[in-house]
């Protein structure tokens, strides 16, 4: 199994990149707050599938992998309620990232709750 092919990793790199292309117009003053942490968490979700992949061959520590994507797209969300809230995307652009990454976050459960399908 590559992870290229799982769903969850292809629309999370989705996500991040979505996020890359956006976070470009931040202001200066955000790039060492804002716009650095939401790229990281962004990119951190797809990073953790991948390693989460590495380590299928034990159950738990696959789980454990995905938990810690999964709570990398949560801190993201976050990010984008503070994007929104300082004015740097619009209402559209937030809602459509936020349901992005609530697809991503539904993926991961999946994956979650049913490992033996991806070990």
């Amino acid at each position: 199994m590559r992870f290229q092919d799982l769903l969850a990793y292809k629309k999370s790199f989705e996500l991040a990149m979505d996020i890359f292309s956006i976070s470009i117009n931040f202001p200066a003053e955000e790039k060492y707050s804002l716009t650095d942490q939401i790229r990281r968490s962004s990119r951190s979700v797809s990073a953790n599938i991948a390693e989460a992949t590495r380590k299928r061959k034990y159950e738990k520590h696959f789980v454990s992998k995905l938990t810690d994507s999964d709570a990398e797209n949560a801190e993201t969300q976050v990010w984008l309620e503070y994007s929104h809230a300082c004015n740097y995307i619009d209402t559209i652009k937030f809602e459509n990232l936020t349901s992005k990454s609530l697809e991503v976050g539904k993926l991961l459960n999946y994956m979650m709750n049913n490992p033996d399908k991806f070990l």
